[in-house]
C-alpha cells in the first residue's frame, strides 16, 4: 500500500457560503491510490465488490467495513506506537485533493472523459487505480470511480466544525460523508469541496469505497 506525505497546511475548505479556512496543525500519509481489492482480501479475507479485479478499487464496502479494515491492518502491520491507520478526515481528504489548488477539480475546471471515470465516460463500472493522471501531490482518483468514506460524523453544513484538520466525532453517529464521486456520477458531484451525507455507516454500494490515512492515533 503506498502512501503519500502531507505536510501540515492550511486550505480553503468549501465554496460559497461553506467557505472556510482551515489550518492542517499536523501532516500525515495518505494512500495514493483507493484500496483495491487486492489488498482488501489480503488483510479481510474475502472480496464483496460486484466489479472483480484485483486492481480494481474495492466496493460494496460500508463506513463500517472501512473502519474494521483499518483496525485489521492495524493488528496486521508493524508501526510506530502512537501511529495507525484510519480514514481520512473530511479536512484532510479534501487538503490532499484540491493539493494547493482553488479549481473546481485539482486539474482546473473543466471535467472530461480523459480526466476521470464518471457517468460521462460510459464504462458503467470501475476501473484499475491510477488509470488516469494524477492530481499535483501525487494522489489518483480523487475525483470519480469510487466515491470515499471520511471519518466524520454526519453534520449538513460546516457551522461549528474543526479547523485543525480533526475529524468532527459529535452529531449524528448514524452517518458520515462520502467525497469525490464515482463512475455513475456527473461532474458536479465530483469536484473537491463536494460531499455526501445521507448515506448510513452500514450502506454499502458498487460505487462506494475507500483510501485509508496513516498518522498519529486518535482515542477511540
Amino acid at each position: 500500500m503506498e502512501l503519500i506525505w502531507c505536510a501540515p497546511g492550511g486550505y480553503v475548505r468549501g465554496e460559497g457560503d461553506s467557505a472556510h479556512q482551515v489550518i492542517l496543525t499536523k501532516g500525515f500519509y495518505l494512500g495514493k491510490f483507493e484500496v483495491t481489492q487486492e489488498q482488501y482480501e489480503k488483510v479481510m479475507g474475502k472480496n464483496p465488490s460486484q466489479f472483480k479485479g484485483d486492481k480494481l478499487p474495492v466496493e460494496q464496502v460500508s463506513w463500517n467495513d472501512a473502519v474494521e479494515f483499518c483496525d485489521e491492518l492495524n493488528k496486521k502491520e508493524r508501526i510506530p506506537r502512537g501511529w495507525e491507520f484510519d480514514l481520512p478526515t473530511e479536512a484532510q481528504w479534501e487538503y490532499a485533493c484540491r493539493a494547493g489548488t482553488t479549481t473546481a477539480y485539482s486539474w482546473g475546471d473543466n471535467f472530461t472523459p480523459q480526466l476521470a471515470n464518471f457517468k460521462d465516460s460510459g464504462l458503467n463500472k470501475t476501473v484499475e487505480v491510477g488509470s488516469y493522471r494524477a492530481n499535483p501531490w501525487g494522489f489518483f482518483d480523487m475525483h470519480g470511480n469510487v466515491w470515499e468514506w471520511c471519518q466524520d460524523v454526519l453534520h449538513n453544513n460546516y457551522a461549528g466544525a474543526p479547523t485543525d484538520g480533526s475529524a468532527w466525532e459529535t452529531g449524528n453517529e448514524n452517518f458520515s460523508p462520502l467525497r469525490g464521486g464515482s463512475w455513475n456520477f456527473y461532474p458536479n458531484h465530483c469536484r473537491s469541496a463536494y460531499r455526501v451525507n445521507d448515506y448510513k455507516r452500514n450502506f454499502h454500494k458498487n460505487f462506494i469505497g475507500f483510501r485509508v490515512v496513516w498518522n498519529v492515533g486518535r482515542e477511540k
